[in-house]
């Protein structure tokens, strides 16, 4: 299968998952993984979602009832973050309520798409440890 050009280059940033509670998912993750908080919002007693080193973020709802619906979005780091919405666009995705960064594709699959860094995209395309 030939690879297509495209408009833009990115790299997953982290996926989001809900969760009833977050604290014994943290612990786990800070616990056996090393996996240490780089972001929460809320207070440091009680955060309604953490993102950890790693690439996941928890989202706390008490309300939710797993298995199903438990995978929130993919946050996608992007060389041109205008030329990945247009192509999301152009492959059926649409605007969210959420603000202009984020896209529903046709599936429901909810992508948000943040602005690259630093060169990080090209960095840790480069880092692919599959790669000879």
């Amino acid at each position: 299968m030939q690879e297509k050009k495209s408009a833009t280059e990115a790299y997953l940033d982290h996926v989001a998952f809900t969760v009833r509670d977050i604290a014994p998912h943290l612990a786990f993750f800070r616990d056996v993984l090393g996996m240490t908080v780089t972001k929460q919002d809320d207070g440091p007693d009680k955060p309604r979602q953490v993102w950890l080193l790693g690439g996941l973020q928890i989202v706390e709802d008490a309300d939710f009832s797993g298995p199903e619906g438990r995978f929130a979005h993919l946050g996608l780091i992007c060389a041109d973050v205008p030329a990945a919405i247009i192509g999301a666009r152009a492959h059926g995705g649409r605007p969210t309520e959420k603000g202009a960064h984020w896209i529903e594709m046709p599936d429901g699959l909810l992508l948000e798409f943040l602005p690259d860094s630093r060169n990080a995209v090209a960095t840790v395309r480069n880092l692919d440890p599959r790669r000879s």
